[in-house]
């Protein structure tokens, strides 16, 4: 490890995370069932994936929207667990210069562009409840891939500024990483140059991608809600909005684990700085976890899919 007289002088080639800097004993305690939730978000979301690839009555657009959420789960998964497990059960702590901001540029673009999918999501279910007629001829294969690329390109690029931003940075402030994973913030604490356009393109960025995603997300289920308030048909209504529930259920899970971690954030200094760690870690394995969990059990579809791939297991 770099000794702190030559930070000033020493050119940084690695980092070391610190997981629960103020709390070690918590790594032992929490290695199991962050495991167990590793396990099931890579084995639900693999089930989900193969089972819409197997069954043809899934090849729609919807499920096929569904599977781009559970590839971009996956990758989240396999960017932040095995690194964390890995500093739990090997305190192997060190991470590569490169490797750290190739882990935040992941975290940082792919969190988004799971927020994008469920701003396309949300079109579909609009487009299903209020211009059913249309739905065939608007929301096609086609379409899915246009989405598919916008959902990549342009979180890609909005994101990639954050690394680059970061690693042109000096760090003779120390190598170690009071963090489980190379947040931005995290990491740019320890440089000895100043971090403010780090900080304001981060806050910008994210808010511009996460905050346009989820007004579109609420003005699609206000006029879905709108169309379906006036269906007079007796079942009509509840029927219409069953078909959101799994969507809207999501949605709500997402928003709320992401609003728990920016206050957590925001009150870093009133309460202990390994609770933000914690929940950064959660955030990158509970909603994977959950999300084919949540559509496996309201989808009769997908219920029934996986039925028939058990059957030829």
């Amino acid at each position: 490890m770099t000794s702190s007289s030559n930070y000033s002088t020493a050119l940084v080639r690695e980092f070391f995370l610190v997981c629960f800097p103020n709390f070690q004993s918590w790594q032992q305690w929490l290695s199991l069932p962050l495991s167990l939730l590793f396990l099931l978000a890579m084995g639900a979301n693999v089930t989900l994936l193969v089972t819409i690839r197997m069954e043809a009555s899934l090849h729609e657009p919807m499920y096929y929207l569904l599977s781009l959420l559970s590839l971009l789960d996956i990758v989240l998964c396999l960017t932040v667990m095995p690194k964390v497990l890995a500093i739990f059960w090997f305190d192997s702590k060190s991470i590569t210069f490169s490797a750290c901001f190739l882990q935040m540029f992941i975290m940082n673009s792919f969190l988004t562009m799971e927020s994008c999918t469920f701003m396309v999501m949300a079109y579909d279910r609009y487009v299903a409840i209020c211009h059913p007629l249309r739905y065939p001829s608007i929301i096609t294969s086609q379409f899915v891939a246009k989405a598919t690329i916008f959902v990549i390109a342009r979180n890609a690029l909005f994101s990639l500024p954050v690394p680059i931003l970061s690693a042109r940075l000096r760090y003779c402030a120390g190598n170690i990483i009071a963090n489980c994973i190379c947040t931005n913030l995290s990491v740019s604490r320890l440089s000895c140059d100043d971090i403010t356009i780090n900080r304001f393109y981060q806050f910008v960025a994210g808010w511009t991608l996460l905050g346009s995603d989820l007004i579109l997300i609420f003005l699609s289920y206000a006029f879905i809600l709108k169309v379906v308030l006036r269906i007079k048909v007796e079942g009509a209504v509840v029927k219409a909005l069953s078909t959101c529930g799994s969507h809207f259920i999501l949605i709500l899970f997402f928003s709320t684990v992401l609003l728990v971690l920016v206050i957590t954030n925001l009150a870093r200094e009133r309460i202990p700085p390994d609770v933000p760690i914690l929940l950064n870690i959660l955030h990158h394995l509970i909603p994977p976890a959950v999300n084919p969990i949540v559509y496996g059990v309201r989808t009769k579809e997908i219920k029934q899919g996986i039925q028939n791939l058990l059957r030829r297991l």
